[in-house]
């Protein structure tokens, strides 16, 4: 019986170590965040894609992550905007969505770069550095998020910054926060295995014009 606690113990203790330290890993990032003023300038701005309404609106994490990457563009902080999402369904379409509220804004249409297979955060920030050669980049996203786009987008290489997008209490933050602690347990292992996504492609150029990256016949 003595023999058999110990191993549920040692179990215990292994399952605790493998929940903990990936969070410890991607914590570290945190000192990367920066208000928006005090980032440096970068190659380009990343924003990350999140639910769209039915009717191709952003959803209000969405669309915080879009009016902070607009607000870091017009400070000057890069003279590209990458939006990185899910493209991957005939009825629902992240990028577009995007695409459409930055020219909404006022954003230049050549200076949006469409990242069509942004499945998840690691596909995007591994897609930066190998699609669009990204050196450095800033990522506009909530803060919950934010340290694990960070640790995977300085993993591939990029010196990446974040600027909190937290513009309002969102109610599923609970749930946010939840699935971010599993999610971070992914990141670490995709790192250490040096995970590659799904879909590459051909390169990109950040200085070129971003119409480049749209589907075809978009205007």
């Amino acid at each position: 019986m003595k023999k058999l606690f110990r191993y549920f113990l040692l179990v215990c203790a292994v399952l605790a170590l493998a929940l903990v330290i990936p969070q410890l890993l991607v914590a570290r990032s945190s000192s990367f965040v920066f208000v928006s003023d005090d980032v440096s300038i970068v190659d380009a701005i990343i924003v990350p894609g999140a639910s769209v309404h039915p009717d191709g609106t952003p959803s209000d994490v969405l669309e915080d992550r879009l009016l902070t990457g607009i607000a870091l563009y017009e400070a000057g902080k890069a003279g590209a905007i990458i939006v990185s999402g899910d493209d991957g369904q005939e009825e629902y379409d992240e990028v577009n969505a995007m695409r459409v509220y930055l020219l909404e804004h006022d954003v230049p249409a050549e200076d949006i770069f469409l990242d069509h297979a942004g499945f998840d955060t690691y596909d995007t920030m591994y897609r930066a550095k190998a699609i669009f050669g990204l050196d450095s980049a800033i990522v506009a996203t909530q803060l919950y998020h934010l340290p694990r786009a960070l640790y995977i987008g300085r993993a591939q290489g990029i010196e990446v910054y974040g600027v909190s997008a937290d513009r309002q209490r969102y109610r599923a933050m609970r749930y946010f926060m939840a699935r971010e602690a599993l999610a971070n347990i992914k990141a670490v292992v995709d790192v250490l295995l040096n995970s590659k996504p799904m879909y590459l492609g051909n390169s990109v150029d950040i200085k070129g014009d971003g119409r480049m990256t749209w589907d075809e016949g978009v205007d």
